[in-house]
């Protein structure tokens, strides 16, 4: 025997909106719209993205080079304000600047959203932040996804995702092929949090009681406006200082989950040191916040946080200056962080503590030495 239902099963009866889910694309065409590039053929609505590549072949070995990623946990308070028009810069922020990493211009993105309920405004919404952040990055957003899963996923719940694809010549990939001893290493600024650690800001703020609406003096806004600050985007930057400099920037590093001194040691060669100068910064108000008020050990936190520095360059050390002050007239705070040295020029104490190549790289050491200004 089996139990019969009542009436009919549909579709929207078991939870899914298809209408829901048309609407959230009518609401979305015109933002995508603007996130556009010569290339892209063909509009929304289609299987697949596509875009010409002809331009490709003109060049003399072409590199394809791909990123995929999210945002973590930072859904979380998005979610939370019933705010959702930013979180769409960290994904892109996450993904494409981990493409120009290796000296790539990206070129087109798609996204992947996934929720227990479509809302087509909260869908729309959330697509506007992420064609803004393609317009901004030079990136079309040739395509995309939305999913409801109910019963997987709560009705205000989401997730997403994106990936992107971008290209560049294999005698202009950078990496740690190109470091030398003598290098200088520069920071560029972090806009905040980014989107990395949000586990532990989260479990440190609900230890503490306190709440998203809470006013900071520190930060000069609330606490939950702190947390959603968007992923500050380099791609335009750092592609136009590529294109200035040349072949003297050497390396580039992403500052992403593993802080600093691990995502610096991926793009060294074994055999190359970095030493980082901590009194070169001062961490902005929202990571001190977040070390005293969950009695962070350093070390933990500057494994799991940005603690001000988005992005890192290796170049020649007599472009340092030059580089710091192109970076800084795309409005981004940019100064010398440390030097590359060879390991056989550093000493037995010097190694202590020294960061060496981490998610599958076997690359070289980072030491991080002195301490913030007061």
């Amino acid at each position: 025997m089996t139990n019969e239902p009542d009436a009919p099963i549909t579709y929207a009866a078991a939870g899914v909106d298809v209408e829901a889910g048309d609407k959230a694309v009518e609401l979305m065409k015109e933002s995508v719209r603007r996130a556009t590039r010569p290339e892209v053929l063909g509009g929304l609505g289609g299987f697949a993205g596509m875009f010409d590549a002809s331009a490709i072949v003109r060049m003399t070995r072409p590199v394809l080079a791909t990123s995929t990623d999210g945002v973590g946990t930072k859904v979380a308070i998005a979610q939370a304000l019933d705010k959702h028009d930013t979180i769409g810069f960290d994904l892109v922020g996450m993904v494409v600047d981990d493409i120009v990493v290796c000296g790539a211009e990206p070129l087109f993105m798609t996204d992947y959203i996934a929720t227990g309920k479509v809302v087509p405004e909260r869908v729309a919404t959330i697509v506007s932040g992420i064609a803004r952040a393609c317009q901004q990055a030079g990136v079309a957003l040739v395509g995309g996804e939305t999913a409801e899963h109910p019963g997987l996923l709560e009705p205000d719940e989401y997730d997403l995702a994106g990936a992107a694809t971008g290209v560049v010549e294999h005698a202009a990939v950078l990496g740690p092929h190109r470091v030398a001893p003598g290098d200088a290493v520069l920071a560029l600024a972090s806009s905040g949090l980014h989107s990395n650690g949000y586990s532990l800001v989260r479990r440190v703020v609900e230890a503490n009681g306190w709440q998203l609406e809470r006013h900071v003096d520190e930060f000069g806004r609330t606490l939950g406006e702190e947390l959603l600050e968007p992923t500050r985007i380099y791609t335009t930057p750092l592609l136009g200082l590529i294109h200035t400099v040349g072949v003297d920037v050497h390396a580039l590093s992403h500052v992403t989950g593993g802080g600093l001194a691990a995502n610096v040691a991926r793009v060294l060669p074994p055999g190359l040191f970095a030493t980082l100068d901590r009194a070169t910064w001062t961490p902005p108000a929202v990571f001190r916040t977040v070390q005293a008020l969950g009695r962070v050990p350093q070390a933990d936190l500057e494994r799991t946080l940005n603690q001000g520095i988005g992005f890192v360059v290796v170049l020649r050390p007599d472009q340092a200056d030059r580089a710091c002050e192109i970076i800084e007239h795309s409005g981004i705070p940019a100064w010398r962080l440390g030097q590359i040295t060879s390991e056989d020029a550093v000493t037995i104490e010097e190694a202590a503590g020294v960061i060496r190549g981490t998610k599958g790289v076997d690359g070289g050491g980072v030491r991080l030495v002195g301490c913030h200004p007061a």
